[in-house]
């Protein structure tokens, strides 16, 4: 005779005085896990100073800016602006924007200016047209520049540069950077 299975266990039983069949499954029902509640605190938000990535065969076209550090090894245009943070073009980023960061690092193609309150560091495999603005620059040999260059005091981008107050050079492929620099 059939009988009320216990709370939470479901199965098939045979009929009395028959032999329960191999090839019949065991039915059992699924268990139910109880899930937390979900809440605010659970749910990740990147910590400041995270890093994104724009990757090789990405396109970005149009305004970028955050806070956080930004890596491009794909294509940007537009204008780039992480005031408190680190920009990276890598070795197959092409940016065509103006670029304005805390430090940047060059190692792709950039056509824009380039803006850092801290530093300007272009690679070996750098090509850069347009100007820079920033307290220190290091360029690499292989590097290509083609603009003007100009040193500021830290801090100073932030109030805006006065006139005079810069120094400056013009900066070219014909001209040796040692010649260039004051």
């Amino acid at each position: 005779m059939w009988s009320k299975p216990a709370e939470g266990k479901e199965s098939v039983q045979a009929p009395q005085g028959t032999a329960p069949d191999p090839m019949t499954p065991k039915v059992t029902p699924p268990s139910v896990i109880a899930a937390p509640p979900a809440s605010v605190s659970a749910i990740r938000t990147p910590a400041p100073g995270a890093s994104s990535t724009i990757s090789a065969g990405l396109r970005i076209h149009g305004e970028i800016s955050g806070t956080g550090d930004l890596y491009i090894d794909g294509e940007a245009q537009g204008s780039v602006r992480f005031g408190q943070s680190k920009v990276t073009v890598g070795p197959h980023g092409h940016v065509q924007a103006d670029i304005e960061a805390r430090e940047i690092v060059i190692e792709g193609t950039v056509q824009g200016n380039l803006k850092a309150g801290e530093s300007v560091r272009l690679g070996a495999t750098s090509h850069v047209q347009g100007s820079l603005m920033t307290p220190r620059v290091a360029i690499e040999d292989g590097a290509r520049l083609r603009g003007k260059v100009e040193t500021t005091r830290a801090g100073e981008l932030k109030r805006g540069v006065a006139a005079g107050q810069a120094k400056s050079a013009e900066i070219s492929p014909t001209t040796p950077v040692a010649a260039a620099k004051e």
